[in-house]
């Protein structure tokens, strides 16, 4: 057990009154997450935050990621915060189904409602660009000395059209989460809660729409039922699937960087999921249709 989860545990006992015991939760490839209870049956949900990922640029900062997480929760969508402790939170276990890839397909309509609720609620702190995180990634990794996917620098330029394109017309931007891979959709009945506001901050919704369906793996007409939920009609599903390129573009460097940079999940195989990312973000690219998104997008 890392020291820093351990003096987080101490803390919760201390704040409780009581004992407590606890049950790493797995799936988290950043921050470290267990599940608290007590002998009475209370139950809770420690998040202890590595400041390294903050450092690495695979998160914001720890102080906007709390101050997020708090802004979150007020709007009912995210899990509420019960208490900070140096370093982690204390946060609301929330009873319910951890939602796959296939489950989030399944609920496209109570997944673009969750998104809208969060959108609703208060700014951030902080704005987010998947093209000025697509940028810092790829600095870091020369600097670092990190080994990128063959070909990947071949498509800067085709990045810079998607900006480009992108910025004709652009959406007021929203309080987003950024990083809606399935695992962070928690199911309670009909109502879908998003936890771990790791990545979050003020971003075009398409953007996260987007990274839904990248990381959900949908089919075309699956982007456009998504579209079609959150929006009203389906206007902007050319929008999203760009950004589906680039949520997938992107976040293969995150996983670059993960495993060049920090020692942990070494479990985890981060260059495969890099690989998989980039096999996509490619497919997407050179499918034929591709210029009638960018021509779609500019009108």
């Amino acid at each position: 057990m890392p020291d820093a989860v351990k003096d987080a545990l101490e803390m919760v006992a201390a704040w409780a009154g009581r004992p407590v015991s606890h049950t790493t939760i797995k799936g988290g490839l950043s921050h470290h997450i267990a599940r608290v209870e007590t002998e009475d049956g209370d139950r809770w949900l420690l998040r202890v935050l590595d400041p390294r990922i903050a450092e690495t640029g695979l998160g914001i900062p720890l102080d906007q990621e709390i101050a997020n997480t708090v802004t979150a929760a007020a709007t009912g969508v995210g899990a509420q915060v019960l208490h900070e402790l140096p370093g982690a939170l204390i946060l609301e276990y929330l009873e319910g189904v951890t939602l796959d890839a296939p489950a989030v397909r399944d609920r496209i309509d109570d997944v673009a409602a969750a998104c809208r609720r969060l959108h609703a609620g208060a700014r951030f702190g902080n704005d987010f660009s998947i093209f000025r995180k697509h940028d810092e990634f790829v600095t870091l990794c020369r600097s670092a000395g990190l080994k990128l996917p063959p070909g990947y620098e071949d498509w800067s330029p085709t990045v810079q059209e998607i900006e480009d394109a992108l910025a004709a017309r652009p959406l007021p931007t929203v309080p987003c989460h950024n990083d809606l891979l399935p695992e962070n959709f928690i199911a309670s009945g009909r109502t879908v809660r998003i936890v771990d506001y790791q990545l979050s901050g003020n971003n075009d919704p398409s953007f996260e729409l987007g990274d839904v369906a990248a990381e959900a793996d949908f089919t075309p007409d699956q982007v456009d039922q998504l579209t079609y939920a959150y929006f009203g009609d389906g206007t902007h599903a050319p929008r999203v699937r760009l950004n589906l390129i680039m949520s997938n573009l992107t976040w293969t460097l995150w996983f670059v960087v993960h495993h060049g940079l920090t020692p942990q999940h070494r479990d985890f195989d981060y260059n495969a999921e890099a690989a998989d990312k980039f096999a996509q973000a490619v497919r997407d690219l050179t499918d034929p249709g591709f210029g009638r998104l960018i021509d779609a997008v500019r009108r």
